[in-house]
C-alpha cells in the first residue's frame, strides 16, 4: 500500500515549502515561514516527513537522487568549489523522468546563482556555478539581454568590467545583463558547446542565449518538474507501495 508522506525543506526566498505525497504521487503544497507554518497551510495531517535539504551533503559525481537514507540533501564539489541545492536535484529528476538515458547539461536557475551541471547516466558528474542573476538584481539590470551587447562580452569576457561600467553610464539595463550573460557562457563554453541543454527557470534569456550559438536547448519551468522529481524520490526511497 503506498505511504502517505511530505517532502519538506527551506525553499531558496520563499520560506518553507511542503508537498503532500501519497506513494509515488503528488497531492497538493503550501509554503509557510517555517515548518510548522508550512505543515499548517498543507493541512495534509500526520504523515511521514521527508526533508530536503538536511543531511551532510553528497560529493560530485553523484546520483541524481540519493540511493538511500530518508531524505535528499544538497550536492558539493571541492573543485572548483560549489553547492548544488537539494532542490535542484528534485527539478533534474523531474526532467528526467520523461527523458530515459538522456545525457547533456542543464542550466538550473535556482535564487541568485545559475548552475551548469553536466548530467550523465542519472549521475551528476561536474558542475560550474555562476552569480549572474544575484549580480543582474545588484546592478538594477533588465530581465532580458541587448543581443550585441551579449555577443560583445562572449567574445571578450575579460573585457566585462569595463563593458559594465559603460553600460552604467549610459543607463542601459539591457547592456548590462547581455554583459553578464555574455561574460557568463563564455566561461561556461565547455558546458554548452557541442551539448544538448536544458535550461530550467529561464528568466534572464539563457535560452535564447543558448540557441543564437546553435545549442539544442529545451526550457522547463522549475514549479513544473518538482511534483514530478519528487514522485521520482518517492519511487527512489521505497515509499510508492
Amino acid at each position: 500500500m503506498a505511504s502517505d508522506w511530505i517532502a519538506i525543506g527551506r525553499h531558496g526566498g520563499s520560506g518553507v515549502v511542503a508537498h503532500a505525497m501519497r506513494g509515488a504521487s503528488w497531492l497538493s503544497s503550501a509554503q509557510g515561514s517555517d515548518e510548522t507554518g508550512a505543515l499548517a497551510a498543507l493541512g495534509h495531517g500526520e504523515a511521514r516527513l521527508v526533508r530536503i535539504g538536511d543531511g551532510a551533503p553528497e560529493a560530485v559525481p553523484a546520483p541524481v537522487l540519493p540511493k538511500s537514507g530518508g531524505g535528499c540533501p544538497a550536492l558539493t564539489q571541492q573543485t572548483p568549489a560549489d553547492v548544488i541545492g537539494a532542490w535542484v536535484r528534485i527539478w533534474i529528476a523531474g526532467f528526467l523522468a520523461s527523458r530515459e538515458n538522456w545525457d547533456g547539461i542543464i542550466c538550473a536557475q535556482e535564487g541568485g546563482i545559475s548552475h551548469w551541471l553536466h548530467v550523465s547516466a542519472d549521475e551528476v558528474v561536474s558542475c560550474q556555478s555562476f552569480l549572474t542573476p544575484r549580480l543582474n538584481e545588484a546592478l538594477g539590470a533588465a530581465a532580458a539581454p541587448d543581443e550585441a551587447a551579449l555577443a560583445d562580452s562572449l567574445s571578450r569576457p575579460e573585457r566585462l568590467a569595463a563593458h559594465l561600467r559603460a553600460a552604467e553610464v549610459a543607463g542601459n539595463a539591457t547592456a548590462l545583463t547581455g554583459h553578464l550573460i555574455g561574460a557568463e557562457l563564455a566561461a561556461a563554453r565547455p558546458y554548452w558547446l557541442g551539448q544538448q541543454v536544458a535550461v530550467i527557470g529561464d528568466r534572464l534569456g539563457y535560452a535564447g542565449a543558448l540557441q543564437a550559438q546553435g545549442v539544442p536547448v529545451d526550457v522547463v519551468a522549475a514549479e513544473d518538474l518538482e511534483p514530478l522529481g519528487l514522485q521520482a524520490l518517492g519511487t527512489r526511497l521505497g515509499l510508492a507501495g
